[in-house]
C-alpha cells in the first residue's frame, strides 16, 4: 500500500503524458475516449475530474456553469422574450436565453470569411478577438497535410487563425497545447475554440494555466470519425464521392450529409447511406455524447 501511495504521489508531482500512438487502449476512457488532447499533456493528472466520458462525465456541466459564470442558467426562463417575469425564478430578460454568451466578439466579427466552409462565423469571431487585442492567442484546429488531418495550433496571427478554417471531420486533440500555454508567460488572455468534450476538460483545468482571461468559442459537432482515414472512407464508400475533390462535409439538420466540393455542394440523405458504414465512420465517443459545456 505504501508503494502504491508513493507511486501516486510521484505521478501527481511529475505526470507523464500518454503517447498518442497508444490511443485508445492506453487512454483512461478506452474506446469512449474522444481524444481531446488532455491526456497527451501533463494535465493527464486531472483526467478523472475533467473527462467528459469518465465518472459523472457531462453531468458536471451544472457545476461548471456556476464555476465559470457565477451562477447556473435559469431553466424555467429559456424563452427569448422581453416579457415581464411571471414568477420569482424568472428574470424576464431576453439574455437569459443566451446565457453565457458574450455579445462583443459576435458584433466584432466582420462579415463572411472568404473561402469559408459554410459562413465563416467562427473564424470571423476568432480573428476579430485577436485583431481587437481582446486575446493574445487562439487555440484552434488547423488542417495538416490535407483538409481531413486535424492539427491543434496556438494561433498568434490572423494567418494562423485562417489555417483553422473549415470543419475537421475526425477527432481532434485540441488540448494538446495546454503545456505550451502554461509555459508561455506572454499569453495572459486566451480564446479556446473547441467541441464540447474538449471544452468541458478545458473549463475544468483552466485555473491551472495562470491566465488572466479565458474565453471559449464552443462549436457544435456531430458524429466525428475516429481517424482521418475513416472520414475519407466514409466519403468514398458511404457518400460515394471522391475524397480528393472534397473540401469538407457536415451532417445537417435536413437529415442529409452536405459535402462541399471544388464545384459546389453534394447532398445525400442519411437514410440512403449504407448501414454498415456507420460502424467504422463514427467514433464511439460521439455515439455516447449527449450534451456539451459552453
Amino acid at each position: 500500500m505504501k508503494r502504491l501511495a508513493s507511486a501516486a504521489l510521484a505521478f501527481a508531482a511529475n505526470p507523464t503524458p500518454i503517447d498518442p500512438s497508444g490511443w485508445p487502449e492506453r487512454f483512461p476512457a478506452k474506446d469512449h475516449c474522444s481524444r481531446c488532447g488532455l491526456c497527451e499533456t501533463t494535465f493527464v493528472k486531472n483526467v478523472n475530474d475533467a473527462c467528459a466520458f469518465l465518472g459523472p462525465g457531462m453531468g458536471r456541466m451544472d457545476d461548471l456553469e456556476v464555476k465559470v459564470h457565477g451562477r447556473g442558467r435559469k431553466l424555467n426562463d429559456m424563452a427569448w422574450s422581453d416579457a415581464p417575469a411571471n414568477d420569482g425564478d424568472s428574470t424576464g430578460l431576453a439574455d437569459e436565453g443566451r446565457f453565457g454568451v458574450l455579445h462583443r466578439p459576435v458584433m466584432l466579427a466582420k462579415g463572411i470569411e472568404k473561402d469559408a466552409q459554410w459562413t465563416g462565423v467562427v473564424t470571423g469571431i476568432a480573428v476579430s478577438m485577436l485583431e481587437s487585442n481582446m486575446v493574445d492567442a487562439v487555440v484552434c484546429i488547423a488542417g495538416g497535410d490535407d483538409w481531413s488531418e486535424p492539427e491543434p495550433i496556438l494561433a498568434r496571427s490572423v494567418g494562423d487563425v485562417l489555417r483553422g478554417r473549415g470543419v475537421k471531420p475526425a477527432l481532434a486533440p485540441s488540448l494538446r497545447v495546454l503545456d505550451e500555454i502554461k509555459a508561455d508567460k506572454s499569453i495572459r488572455r486566451l480564446l479556446f475554440c473547441g467541441v464540447g468534450c474538449a471544452v468541458q476538460a478545458f473549463r475544468s483545468i483552466e485555473d491551472e494555466l495562470g491566465l488572466d482571461e479565458a474565453y471559449v468559442l464552443g462549436t457544435n459537432c456531430a458524429d466525428n470519425s475516429p481517424t482521418p482515414k475513416a472520414a475519407r472512407n466514409f466519403l468514398n464508400q458511404g457518400v460515394g464521392v471522391d475524397e480528393g475533390e472534397v473540401k469538407g462535409y457536415e451532417f445537417m439538420q435536413d437529415f442529409r450529409v452536405h459535402v462541399k466540393t471544388k464545384d459546389g455542394y453534394e447532398k445525400k440523405p442519411y437514410f440512403c447511406l449504407p448501414g454498415e458504414i456507420a460502424q467504422e465512420a463514427i467514433a464511439t465517443s460521439c455515439l455516447a455524447c449527449f450534451d456539451y459545456t459552453n
